[in-house]
């Protein structure tokens, strides 16, 4: 018998074709609405493993269901909706998709900062509407980014690559992470500084750090109140490293200029979120890897570890 694989969303028959006759499979067939829970559990108790996304809780309950589970290939570099301590205790590996997406990810976050800076939403918008009837000389008038000071929160290979763009730019810069990286103070003339300092001197403040319960709102009032009045916030990790509320204020108390986003804490939000109706935030819906070869490389990764896993090897990308 083929090892029964359960794909959670809808994915092209062109990517899953090389893999045809390894597995049997079964899959979720709506590409824009996430499996009904009690449909997640029903099928994972006859699969060998999951390829799954973020919108899928993966937890006790999910596998203890599981029963012939060897692993669950989340298509993500982050894995909190993954409880993986549980996953281990009952012997499923875990994998993600680190590398093939950091520099997609990066041109996004760089972008948002540009756009968020530059008002190029507001830009946009002001044309559509009918506004513009003259040239003035302040006339959304936004940010510079060039010669500015960027300070990255969360220094693995995203923020690395976030790093080699700004210097490009002739940005100073500044980072916080859990250990220093001495290739990155190196080879781009970054500074280490703790995470009080960092706020305190930045220009561009950019969140790419994962979602841990040391990093849950770690950009609360206290952070905002400590950052520069000019300053702004990009956020391209995981929404829940925001305390949303504290960043509404922040804004609105004109604590901080401007923000971007392209993730929150409950996703995906509505046109009526409170962060949406304000004119110096620009939000996106989590598209930081959305480029069409990354989303394959991101899926064909997923599919070399299932087939790896469910054939007795070890996997290629593990979650430890």
């Amino acid at each position: 018998m083929k090892p029964v694989i359960y794909v959670t969303r809808k994915v092209p028959d062109e990517v899953l074709q090389p893999y045809q006759d390894l597995f049997e499979w079964r899959m979720w067939e709506k590409e824009d609405v996430p499996v009904p829970r009690d449909v997640l559990l029903r099928e994972v108790a006859s699969a060998d493993g999951v390829l799954c996304l973020l919108t899928e809780t993966v937890d006790r309950e999910f596998l203890a269901a599981g029963k012939n589970l060897k692993i669950v290939a989340n298509m993500a570099v982050g894995y909190d909706n993954i409880d993986v301590e549980a996953a281990h205790e009952h012997g499923v590996v875990v994998t993600n998709t680190p590398d093939v997406l950091t520099e997609t990810t990066a041109d996004l976050t760089f972008a948002l900062m540009m756009a968020t800076a530059r008002r190029l939403i507001e830009a946009a918008d002001y044309i559509r509407e009918g506004k513009w009837e003259y040239w003035t000389p302040y006339l959304l008038a936004g940010s510079d980014i060039h010669g500015k000071t960027i300070g990255i929160v969360g220094m693995g290979r995203i923020g690395e690559a976030v790093a080699r763009r700004a210097k490009g730019f002739g940005m100073s810069i500044l980072y916080h992470n859990r250990s220093r990286k001495e290739n990155v103070e190196r080879e781009l003339g970054a500074d280490y500084r703790d995470f009080p300092e960092l706020l305190q001197e930045a220009d561009f403040i950019i969140s790419l750090t994962p979602l841990t319960k040391q990093t849950s709102k770690m950009f609360n009032q206290e952070a905002f109140n400590m950052m520069k009045s000019s300053a702004i916030f990009v956020n391209a990790s995981r929404g829940g490293t925001v305390d949303e509320q504290a960043l509404y204020d922040a804004l609105t108390n004109n604590d901080i200029r401007a923000a971007g986003l392209d993730v929150f804490v409950n996703e995906p939000i509505s046109p009526e979120h409170p962060l949406v109706e304000l004119e110096n935030v620009v939000c996106l819906p989590h598209i930081g890897s959305a480029s069409a070869a990354t989303r394959t490389e991101m899926l064909e990764l997923c599919l070399d570890n299932l087939k790896a896993v469910v054939n007795g090897y070890d996997a290629i990308t593990p979650v430890k």
